[in-house]
């Protein structure tokens, strides 16, 4: 998908939801379990009563690794249905991967040629040469991890060196050097709130995708007021707050509700 692309289904549906795909067959309703793939009935159904509301998804791997063999035939699944009956929405590959350039190229391989999902998280602390084999293909985009939303955040990505440069902003202002705005994102928390002015500042175009809104108490607002541009420029994730947001049959239901809800307030921010 191309920024254009992205920024056209932002426009017509008054949304820049990501939905997170955080799915744990151990939270999931109870009546699923009798099913052959319960963690595929589960985002099938959050899929279906999800999408009119988002632009996106964004499946994070560790929860399908989790349950083994069974967990990455979900997870492919959930790919294959996604681009079959939802080719617009934007999927995120919430991965984390980096390595060395050999093994980062057969990661791009797995993700990019596999999978064909539109976007993988990237992890930069191992330099350039970890991230580029990532950023050679057309209509695919890597979302490096810049400033994240938990506590730990605070041990290496806020350290200063001699100059006073933060490494969160080091890693933004090297970074731009390997890639543009049109195939490469910055994942930054939600509870960083004025940061995102800082953010700006350094890449006032990249889109960057927000986690931390909902369940880990981000505010959707103030992340408006100091991050968003002519261009939206944001990708919002909420996980739990939307796909756990009730455990009985009615899941589907409240999913969607929560979801609309997010919509609508994205709306509001984008008339502004």
């Amino acid at each position: 998908m191309t920024r254009k692309e992205l920024i056209g289904q932002i426009r017509t549906k008054q949304s820049f939801l990501c939905v997170g795909l955080d799915t744990d067959e151990r939270k999931i309703p109870q009546h699923l379990l009798a099913g052959d793939d319960p963690i595929f009935d589960f985002n099938r159904a959050i899929i279906d009563a999800t999408a009119p509301y988002c632009v996106s998804y964004k499946p994070n791997l560790a929860f399908y690794e989790a349950a083994g063999v069974k967990g990455l035939v979900a997870f492919e699944k959930t790919i294959e249905y996604l681009k079959t009956n939802y080719p617009n929405h934007f999927i995120i590959a919430d991965a984390k991967r980096g390595d060395i350039g050999n093994t980062s190229a057969m990661y791009a391989r797995t993700f990019f040629e596999e999978y064909n999902v539109d976007s993988l998280t990237v992890a930069p602390y191992m330099g350039e040469d970890s991230v580029t084999p990532f950023l050679g293909y057309d209509g695919k985009w890597v979302i490096l991890l810049a400033l994240t939303s938990n506590k730990g955040s605070h041990d290496f990505q806020l350290t200063a060196d001699a100059d006073g440069e933060r490494l969160f902003e080091k890693v933004l202002k090297v970074s731009q050097q390997w890639g543009t705005d049109e195939n490469m994102m910055y994942v930054v928390g939600a509870t960083q709130g004025k940061m995102f002015e800082e953010i700006r500042k350094i890449v006032p175009r990249h889109f960057l995708l927000v986690p931390g809104v909902g369940a880990q108490g981000g505010s959707l607002e103030e992340v408006c007021r100091h991050g968003m541009t002519s261009d939206c420029g944001l990708l919002v994730n909420s996980s739990r707050g939307i796909i756990y947001a009730s455990s009985g049959e009615d899941f589907a239901a409240v999913a969607a509700r929560k979801a609309k809800e997010l919509q609508q307030e994205m709306a509001r921010q984008l008339n502004r």
